[in-house]
């Protein structure tokens, strides 16, 4: 059977590209597509070396440093992308791959990382976050996303089954496309997350310094406890707010290599994640070092973070995205941290596992192979009652080749 994978694009190696990596690893004679590819080689041997066929947007100006200003193209782009030759199809998507075109006597399988966040509930956040409140550029974008929407939504009866990596990502599917979807979560390298319980006195958040991190906020509430000491790990363009607010309890290290990231997590007394994810990689791997977590109890971190209301806990959940909720949440944790134990945490940890997602992502793929084959000679029995199972393919050719995916 001839398998395509199609990724969105291929710029840096992210939560998304790690699922590509577990799809490659399952599928390693699979095809890559993507709209653009510019990983860089260190990058790209997680895909196995594979290097995607791309599209038109490849070789326009600057389009490996701005690609996202060619979103408006991108729709048209994907769907040049022949999928002809090819008897599955699985996208990998937060934006553009699962509008690629597929026809009747194909599969198509997409894994949703979310629909386009930009383009339905988290619109006004991310204009905002643009400074696109108001003026012609502000109604500009506004009318792209309006057309992105509607694009999004139909080109979702083009997919055969959705993959949610979270439910909560799984209520937004159907809450954009009116589409039940099956819950298969991202891989997780708990391998390379080993288990310390030694912890010291320190707090450890750590990942890119962008808005909707909400990193400086979690600096401000350390800030107001002068008792306890945080450190922050990552870069990115919130890193002077960060400054502004950051007392001498507070330890911002920037950009740091996987050995001191892991050093860290290892011994942090906890991981404080202030972030509305939808899925939310970080606090697994921080569990699966043994470190409880504090979170934000919102998206996909609720299922896959235990409260301390679960007979085996791994952390606390605040309400609110404040200095004053974590403030909150930081006291409770610390009055409840008897009951959380890293071999809880790493147990919770090892439900996300790389083997997991394989094993799971390989068996929903060929049950739905499978299903298909089979109805495809009752099908062709139904039309040729002369015909057997033996001689199916001769009506159906491919029919017989899917059932041995």
């Amino acid at each position: 059977m001839k398998i395509a994978i199609v990724h969105d694009w291929l710029v840096t190696y992210a939560g998304a590209e790690r699922v590509l990596a577990g799809l490659i690893e399952t599928w390693p004679d699979a095809d890559l597509f993507a709209v653009i590819d510019f990983l860089s080689d260190e990058d790209r041997a997680s895909l196995g070396g594979k290097r995607a066929t791309t599209t038109f947007i490849q070789q326009l100006p600057k389009a490996k440093t701005h690609y996202q200003k060619y979103l408006p193209l991108m729709p048209l782009a994907i769907e040049q992308l022949d999928m002809s030759a090819y008897d599955l199809v699985i996208s990998s998507s937060h934006a553009v791959a699962k509008g690629v075109l597929t026809g009747p006597n194909q599969l198509h399988i997409s894994y949703v990382h979310s629909p386009i966040r930009y383009a339905w509930d988290l619109q006004h956040q991310y204009l905002h976050e643009a400074s696109l409140d108001r003026g012609i550029k502000a109604k500009l974008a506004r009318m792209l996303l309006h057309y992105m929407r509607m694009w999004d939504q139909r080109t979702a009866s083009g997919v055969d089954e959705f993959i949610a990596n979270s439910h909560f990502i799984g209520r937004r599917i159907n809450k954009s496309y009116r589409r039940e979807s099956t819950v298969i979560y991202p891989p997780v390298d708990t391998r390379n997350f080993t288990l310390y319980a030694e912890k010291e006195d320190f707090y450890l958040t750590a990942s890119r310094l962008v808005p909707y991190k909400r990193i400086p906020m979690i600096v401000e509430a350390f800030s107001r406890m002068p008792d306890k000491k945080l450190i922050v790990i990552g870069a990115g363009p919130e890193m002077d707010k960060a400054k502004e607010l950051a007392s001498p309890n507070v330890t911002l290290m920037g950009y740091q290599n996987f050995a001191v990231l892991l050093h860290h997590m290892q011994r942090a007394r906890a991981f404080v994640f202030a972030a509305e994810e939808d899925f939310g990689i970080a606090p697994i791997e921080a569990q699966a070092c043994g470190t409880p977590v504090i979170a934000f109890g919102r998206g996909g971190v609720l299922e896959t973070v235990r409260g301390i209301d679960h007979p085996e806990p791994t952390g606390v959940f605040y309400d609110e995205q404040t200095a004053e909720s974590l403030i909150a949440a930081i006291g409770e944790f610390e009055a409840q941290a008897h009951h959380i134990f890293p071999d809880a945490c790493r147990a919770s940890a090892e439900r996300f596992s790389t083997e997991r997602f394989r094993q799971e992502i390989k068996a929903f793929v060929e049950t739905r192979v499978l299903e298909i084959s089979l109805h495809q000679e009752q099908d062709a029995l139904r039309h040729h009652p002369t015909a057997t199972p033996a001689n199916v393919t001769q009506v159906y050719p491919t029919a017989v080749p899917m059932k041995h995916a």
